[in-house]
């Protein structure tokens, strides 16, 4: 029987029908589909899909956004802006690809600046400050 990864091979995931209000933090990759207020601390990727929502800062390695950040977002590798991607805020990374279509407003920072994402704790595993507010399906939608 296979175990459930934990560590930078872990994936989270932040579902459409889910609101997260607080800080996240993990050493694993981190899909955001939903919305999230607060900060988000990852040592690997985190990929914003066209349903997201994110009123905060993001400091990762990696990043792809095809949703809409309002914060800052600070990439230590390569941060894409896929052509749905609308954001409110400043950026530093050391390569940003810029995909048409995509909408950018505030100051970008690119080159040897970004480097290793900070560490402010340990990271060896996914940690939750904040209040985890998902829609259950009805039981209607759950038998179907």
């Amino acid at each position: 029987m296979k175990q459930a990864a934990n560590g930078p091979d872990a994936s989270n995931i932040i579902g459409k029908s889910t609101t997260l209000e607080g800080n996240l933090n993990t050493a694993g990759n981190l899909r955001i589909e939903g919305k999230v207020i607060g900060g988000i601390r990852s040592t690997a990727k985190v990929v914003l899909s066209s349903s997201s929502t994110l009123e905060g800062s993001i400091v990762a390695q990696q990043v792809e956004i095809a949703g809409k950040v309002q914060g800052t977002i600070e990439v230590m590798e390569l941060l894409i802006l896929k052509p749905t991607a609308v954001i409110e805020g400043d950026i530093t990374a050391i390569k940003l690809v810029f995909e048409e279509g995509a909408k950018f407003n505030g100051k970008c920072h690119m080159g040897d600046r970004a480097g290793k994402v900070p560490a402010k704790e340990s990271m060896s595993h996914t940690r939750l400050e904040g209040v985890l507010n998902a829609k259950m399906p009805s039981a209607s939608a759950a038998q179907k």
